[in-house]
């Protein structure tokens, strides 16, 4: 999901450090990447509040609102939320019409997971002002992070009536319509964004997401723009289930294979053993007079793959032929016998663990018991 957090991109090749993308409110401008000169922004800010605070002190004048702000504001630069927080809400009680401390005071919230009082200072601050862009893009992610899938959506159609060139956010809003499955609405917010499409790997793999959910041919292409310039073991199982749902075989089985020479070991979705599987179903479907399926198969199964239901599925595909569905039936037989295997003896080592605790339990009772008598 894309965050406040994220560096990126803009149309025009401009580069935004994390620093300066960070929930912008009238912070001072950084240099890009250049931690020195944050450190050198904190020591001022503190510097200044120092002696804020003491000519105020010395006047007998009250610090004012933008000073309390100022001094919160470098708390939080350096990550003391706690102290921020305190500095911001005097700044708040000072100048109630101050929005720049509610909504700090709502970045702090968010940074410490308190998602709900968040919520309340981006809220506060619509109340006030409807159209204040930061709030209202704060609001629908802080949404979006407390599950709020379709409240979020709604704040992002008003956002990006005030902001449509913000690809950003279009991909944000996407990303919150892919998740209601609203796919084709997806696609469309998307389209939006052309610069965005050709220079934005994330945008451009959720808009062939989004074009595959639909079963739209035009997602190959999508994909393969994706993986010309990107590695990825699972975008690439997608692209082969893809290829194949189009019944283009030859390349779903290059993919495949691909697929499975990229994923980990320890790859849970897809694993190995699914991938092997899934080559085998292929095979067995696309080239009915060939054993290379049930050899695929039967290697699916030596790696782990276990779902006797998924192979037995195999058996009601008309494609496949006699022949090699005999073989299914065999090799459905021998995974069950293998599953119940392996499930009575996980049975009778919890049954046997279950003992031995029994054992050592009466054996406390009956020393302490014994204890007791001695005493």
């Amino acid at each position: 999901m894309k965050n406040f957090n994220r560096g990126r991109t803009s149309h025009k090749g401009t580069k935004y450090t994390e620093d300066t993308e960070k929930f912008k409110f009238f912070n001072f401008p950084l240099c890009p990447s250049c931690s020195p000169c944050l450190r050198v922004r904190f020591f001022l800010l503190l510097l200044t509040a120092v002696v804020i605070l003491n000519g105020c002190a010395s006047w007998g004048g009250a610090a004012s609102a933008e000073e309390y702000y100022s001094i919160g504001m470098a708390y939080y630069d350096m990550g003391k939320f706690a102290d921020a927080e305190k500095w911001l809400i005097r700044a708040k009680a000072k100048d109630k019409t101050m929005s720049a401390s509610e909504y700090n005071l709502g970045r702090i919230a968010f940074e410490l997971g308190r998602y709900d009082d968040a919520l309340k200072h981006f809220e506060s601050i619509l109340k006030r002002d409807p159209v204040n862009v930061l709030a209202l893009k704060a609001a629908a992610y802080t949404r979006i992070r407390n599950g709020e899938i379709e409240k979020a959506a709604a704040l992002y159609d008003k956002l990006l009536a005030l902001v449509p060139e913000s690809a950003d956010d279009g991909y944000n809003y996407a990303l919150v319509l892919f998740a209601m499955k609203k796919y084709d609405e997806a696609e469309q917010v998307l389209t939006k964004y052309e610069f965005a499409l050709l220079d934005n790997n994330d945008v451009l793999l959720l808009y062939a997401r989004a074009q595959k959910e639909q079963s739209k041919p035009e997602a190959i292409d999508s994909y393969d723009k994706w993986l010309a310039n990107n590695t990825s073991a699972d975008v690439r199982y997608e692209y082969a289930q893809l290829l194949e749902e189009h019944e283009l075989y030859a390349r779903a089985l290059e993919e495949y294979r691909l697929a499975l020479s990229g994923l980990a070991s320890g790859s849970v979705d897809p694993s190995k053993q699914t991938v092997r599987f899934t080559i085998a179903r292929l095979l067995l479907i696309a080239d009915s007079g060939s054993a290379e399926g049930i050899t695929e198969l039967k290697g699916a199964v030596d790696d782990g793959f276990s779902d006797a239901e998924k192979i037995e599925e195999l058996l009601d595909d008309e494609r496949i032929s006699s022949a090699n569905k005999e073989e299914i039936r065999t090799i459905v037989t021998q995974v069950k016998r293998a599953v119940e295997a392996a499930a009575a003896e996980a049975a009778a080592a919890e049954a046997a663990a279950a003992g031995a605790a029994d054992e050592v339990s009466e054996t406390e009772k009956e020393d302490n018991g014994d204890n007791g008598e001695e005493n």
